[in-house]
């Protein structure tokens, strides 16, 4: 096999020096990072929604526009169909802006902070809390998975 299945990754280990609490400080940027990230899925959960009701709004106008309600279509086509969402903004550019600047930023912080804390390892906290957990020695408890080849 060539390691110990017993023993997490080196990846995942604690790099000498390293305090508990540097550990649990670098986790709960760690953690306050996936959450920004659960946040970024649903800005674009909320992008990709407003494209489906504006497609929706262009079909229910030419919808009107077709039973006679020509000038109701027609205020709607102008008036909302199209518009901004946020001053300026459709939905894509206010991802882009949020990938561009916040989360962006915020990575690359999270990405400093494990590399002069935790010598640039992923997840550290998550790995010493399983092997706190697990059963050492029983099948389906394993410190980490097997490798082929």
């Amino acid at each position: 096999m060539g390691f110990d299945r017993e023993q997490p990754a080196p990846e995942h280990r604690r790099p000498d020096g390293v305090t508990d609490a540097d550990v649990a400080a670098v986790g709960r940027l760690t953690e306050a990072l996936e959450t920004v990230e659960r946040a970024r899925g649903h800005l674009y959960e909320f992008h990709q929604l407003i494209g489906h009701a504006d497609n929706q709004l262009g079909d229910a106008v030419d919808a009107l526009a077709a039973a006679g309600h020509q000038d109701l279509a027609a205020r709607l086509r102008e008036e909302l169909l199209g518009r901004n969402v946020l001053p300026g903004r459709w939905t894509f550019q206010a991802v882009e802006e949020f990938d561009d600047g916040y989360w962006s930023e915020f990575r690359a912080f999270e990405q400093t902070a494990r590399d002069e804390v935790l010598d640039g390892r992923r997840h550290v906290y998550e790995a010493e809390m399983k092997e706190g957990r697990r059963t050492h020695g029983r099948s389906g408890h394993e410190a980490r998975p097997i490798q082929e080849g």
